[in-house]
């Protein structure tokens, strides 16, 4: 039998719900405190777990002696100081990506879990996305010989309605968006192509939404939830006061294993979806849409001229639950991460390298184009957290 675990969550409201998905009574596992600063969050998380604590203040949830493990689910400019009272409380934390908005930020939660000996685990799910685990499935079995290059084009439909209406639109609370909603893709493409940017250059800039006046007050909170009615993007309304970040950016990224790669990120295209392409020795593959069941993986090994079709197809089978499946997939693997004592498929190191990578090139680009390295990990601390990583991960 399973020890029982007890669990919280600082900030309850938006992805804080993930959270509500390890709640499992008759597993052991209770979901028994949460916490935001809105009042109607905690109305209805009271609503539905009824003898739950909730609080306004973070500390006080850290305070309760039952609880094993926290979901930390704040924005962004939050996670570091969340993080850290929540490992010096002696909690094992689940921190949604990114991990930190700076590299210093992610270096000190390292640095402090290890010396606390308590766990961390950071959810980039798109680990559990059934196309990109299939895609590394297929590299890895030699489809494509060994990787050389890869490049990853994000289209990003809902930009306008999720990252220009609230505090996403500001450099001091997300340093920009090729740090925050490139760390998804970054870490993709580290995984996929087997190692981490050492090497960045990128060049973007905001090129539509600052033509827009029609703001919000500071005193508001911006609506971003995804309305189709708001097209074309010149017709948004009631934007965030303060937009001080990129709408469009592109990054150059050379890789520790030799390896390169490109990174294109467009705040208002009509279509919202990424599309990855790995290049190897023996060959190319890439998805054609991203979710489960609506999307096909493409492999060319011959030569030939225009084939829109590949030399071999895959497709992506339908899957269950939020996130393509993948928000029931990562909650799990955390619980049984910190009851079990399971491996896990993610490396907190790995998450840092995203967001130093996505860092330094948001520093290069706002440098117009100067080449950034990356300040590395040192190596008794790589060593630590890789321990708990799968070495041979399969799916």
């Amino acid at each position: 039998m399973n020890k029982k675990l007890k669990i919280g969550v600082i900030g309850a409201g938006g992805r804080g719900r993930l959270a509500h998905l390890a709640h499992k009574p008759e597993e052991g596992v209770e979901l028994i405190a949460g916490v935001d600063m809105n009042k109607k969050v905690l109305e209805e998380f009271k609503e539905k777990f009824p003898d739950s604590f909730v609080s306004t203040d973070y500390r006080e949830l850290l305070k309760i002696k039952d609880i094993d493990a926290v979901f930390v689910t704040t924005p962004d400019f939050l996670h570091e100081e969340h993080a850290l009272a929540a490992i010096e409380a002696g909690k094992a934390v689940y921190l949604e990506k990114p991990m930190t908005i700076t590299i210093d930020g992610c270096d000190k939660i390292l640095k402090r879990a290890k010396e606390k000996n308590v766990k961390i685990y950071v959810g980039h799910n798109m680990r559990h996305f059934s196309t990109i685990t299939m895609m590394r499935n297929l590299i890895n079995s030699g489809v494509i010989g060994d990787v050389k290059a890869g490049w990853c084009r994000h289209f990003v439909a809902y930009g306008g309605d999720a990252y220009f209406k609230d505090w996403h639109a500001e450099r001091a609370k997300s340093t920009g968006l090729l740090l925050q909603k490139g760390a998804h893709d970054i870490d993709v493409l580290h995984w996929l192509c087997g190692g981490y940017t050492k090497r960045v250059v990128a060049f973007g800039g905001l090129t539509l939404y600052d033509k827009i006046k029609d703001r919000h007050s500071p005193e508001e909170r911006g609506d971003a939830s995804f309305r189709i009615e708001n097209w074309p993007p010149l017709t948004q309304k009631q934007l965030n006061p303060i937009i001080d970040v990129e709408d469009i950016s592109m990054m150059l990224m050379e890789l520790d294993n030799g390896v390169f790669c490109s990174y294109q990120q467009c705040h208002y295209t009509p279509d919202g979806w990424r599309n990855y392409t790995i290049i190897g020795t023996h060959g190319r593959i890439e998805n054609f849409g991203d979710g489960p069941g609506d999307s096909v993986i493409k492999v060319w090994h011959q030569r030939s001229g225009y084939n829109p079709y590949g030399d071999i197809q895959y497709f992506v089978p339908p899957a269950s639950g939020s996130h393509g499946g993948s928000d029931p997939s990562i909650v799990d693997e955390f619980i049984r991460f910190v009851r079990d004592d399971t491996q896990i498929r993610i490396s907190p190191v790995e998450a840092r390298n995203s967001v130093a990578a996505g860092y330094m090139a948001t520093m290069s680009l706002r440098d117009r184009g100067t080449p950034m390295d990356i300040p590395p990990v040192p190596q008794e601390i790589i060593d630590y957290y890789n321990r708990f990583v799968i070495k041979k991960q399969s799916n």
